[in-house]
This record gives C-alpha cells, structure tokens and sequence, in this order.
C-alpha cells in the first residue's frame, strides 16, 4: 500500500484569479475548501442573480478559458477586509471591494487590461455559500467538491509529451505525491485517509482549454485536451472528491488511498 503525501494546497478566493497558498486547511463533512472560489467577475449579461444564485457554465465569467493573460496577473485577495491587489509587471493596484466603487474599478481594470470584447466590463459577484467551482453546474454535492491532482501522473504525461508540465496548469486544491501514475482515475469510490480526514473520490475531472495555458509565460503553448485524448484516449487528469469525515490538513502529511 502507497503512502501518500500532501504537497501543496490552494484555494481560489475569486473565480479565474490567482491561488491562494494553504499551509493547513479544516474540513467539513460535506463541504469545499473553506474560502475557495466564494466569489468571480461575471461577465456582462451573464444571468447571474446574487439574490437567488444558480449554477453557470464557466465562460460565463471572467476565467482562462476564455482569457489567457489571467495567468500573467498575480492577485492577492484579503476576503476578510475585502481588499484585492493586482500586480501587472512591477506595479500593484489595491480595490477595496467592500465599495461600489471598488468593485466597479476592479472590473474596469480586467476588462480594460484583458482586452475584454463584451460591451461592459464584469460584475463583481458572491453569495455566500454559493460556490463559483466549474462543476457546480452538475449537482449541489460537486459545487462543493475538492480537486486532487495525483503529481506522478502530470510528470508521467509531461514525459510522454518530452515537455516540462506545471502543476499549476491543473489549478487543483490538494496535489499529492505517492499515488502510481494515473490510478487515481480509475479510484472513484476510493477514499484518500489522512488523520481525520476522509475524502471520497467522486469523479474524475474533465481537462477543459484553460490547461492550454502556460501558468508562467500566459501563453496557450500546449492543447492539453486534445493530446490527453491522442494518448490516453480521454480528457481526465485528477479526481473531485467530497469530504466524508471533519478534520485537519496540513502540508507534508502522509496518508493512504482506500478501497
């Protein structure tokens, strides 16, 4: 039996924006990563109603799919004192997003700096404890899953392409070394242990564009779908899993995939 271990966690504050790096995390039974994916832009005319929220398809905001130079902004955002920071090349720009104004700037600032073509710049956009995560539109239950990114099976694929992949290109929540390559796939109904923690593995996870995306240089240099379709014959890489059992996670934890 492989014993796994916790790599590196992320949340997402803002749909499409940068990660935010976890060094512990405390899970609920049945719920995400506390703090990820609470809010996004949407996009201009995107159907979103924060008083009665309904799940939308991705591109209904603003994400990689769609824009590429996301992965050239490093963003910071402070969901307590609801600041967001935006670093393009060597100069930051601070939004205090409790105001109007704030979120109208913000907005204005991504559509003017992405080259957005819609005929208005985003709405900011949260209603708590609506999620923004690209598979909420499926069920309740995967609006709140966790992805888990096996490393072994990135590195694998990069050397069957002869390329370097990066993490990052998968934007999971939890990346685990100690899993052979590609087995996780084929664990749906597996839980991963760790301590406490029990997350079942629900579903494997579809590879959409925004993995064409180079994380460091913002450039579509890679068909991701396309080449994980020639080679392995699907579109998967990692699993959405659902937290079975409250606990602690912490970075370099060991654990094990069970049956």
């Amino acid at each position: 039996m492989n014993e796994l271990t916790i790599v590196r966690m992320n949340r997402y504050p803002i749909k499409g924006l940068s990660p935010e790096p976890l060094s512990t995390v405390n899970l609920l039974a049945g719920e995400g990563i506390p703090g990820d994916r609470l809010f996004g832009f949407a996009r201009y005319n995107s159907g979103f109603d924060t008083l009665n929220p309904k799940p939308l398809e991705k591109d209904r905001f603003v994400v990689l799919l769609n824009e590429a130079g996301l992965a050239g902004l490093q963003t910071k955002f402070d969901a307590q004192n609801q600041l967001l920071e935006i670093k393009v090349g060597v100069k930051t720009h601070h939004f205090e997003m409790r105001e109007p104004k704030g979120q109208r700037d913000a907005a204005t600032f991504l559509y003017n700096t992405l080259g957005l073509r819609d005929p208005e710049p985003p709405v900011f956009v949260s209603s708590y404890p609506h999620r923004f995560t690209d598979v909420s539109v499926v069920s309740p239950k995967m609006m709140n899953a966790i992805s888990v990114l096996n490393l072994a099976s990135v590195d694998a694929f990069g050397r069957q392409l002869n390329v370097e992949l990066h993490p990052a290109r998968f934007r999971a929540n939890i990346e685990l070394e100690g899993l052979p390559p590609f087995s996780e796939l084929d664990s749906v109904g597996f839980t991963l242990v760790f301590g406490d923690v029990k997350l079942k593995i629900i579903s494997r996870t579809k590879r959409c564009a925004a993995t064409e995306i180079n994380p460091e240089t913002a450039e579509r240099d890679l068909k991701l779908p396309y080449l994980l379709r020639k080679h392995l014959g699907h579109m998967d890489m990692g699993v959405y899993v659902e937290v079975a059992k409250t606990g602690e996670l912490f970075l370099g934890q060991s654990g094990q995939l069970l049956m």
